[in-house]
């Protein structure tokens, strides 16, 4: 899973802290409590953990699976075409796949604007020629 550096240096502080609740193989975040001391939290531990913060902080509409959306809606941005996003996410099928990217208006619009400083440069450089092939495709 690609991450940030400051996640980065985060999970290099966590490992420090996991290593003096447990040097055990096995999960990457240990539970802390009395009655599982050192033992990986479960999907769900993790769920209500983040519901926990979620609520403290007062944001709406976030979940554990919201940072995958954010991630693979990243990964559409930077450009990468729908099949290597779905292969990268574990999906079988780009349907699936569809329904994690949030794009835009803005970045439609970025990325049209993009597409057309390309196309506005070849009619120029054509009409610099004296025009010809203009009309025709090439």
């Amino acid at each position: 899973m690609p991450y940030s550096a400051a996640t980065g240096v985060l999970l290099s502080q966590y490992l420090v802290h996991r290593a003096t609740v447990s040097r055990a193989r096995g999960g990457l975040f240990l539970s802390e409590s009395r009655r599982n001391f050192g033992q990986p939290l479960s999907l769900w531990t993790w769920s209500k953990v983040v519901r926990r913060i979620v609520v403290e902080a007062g944001v709406q509409g976030f979940s554990t699976h919201t940072t995958r959306h954010l991630c693979l809606t990243d990964l559409a941005r930077m450009g990468w075409e729908v099949h290597a996003i779905a292969t990268f996410a574990g999906h079988q099928h780009t349907d699936s796949t569809m329904r994690y990217i949030h794009l835009s208006g803005r970045d439609l619009a970025e990325k049209f604007a993009r597409g057309m400083e390309h196309v506005h440069a070849q009619r120029l450089a054509l009409l610099s020629a004296g025009g010809e092939g203009i009309g025709r495709p090439q």
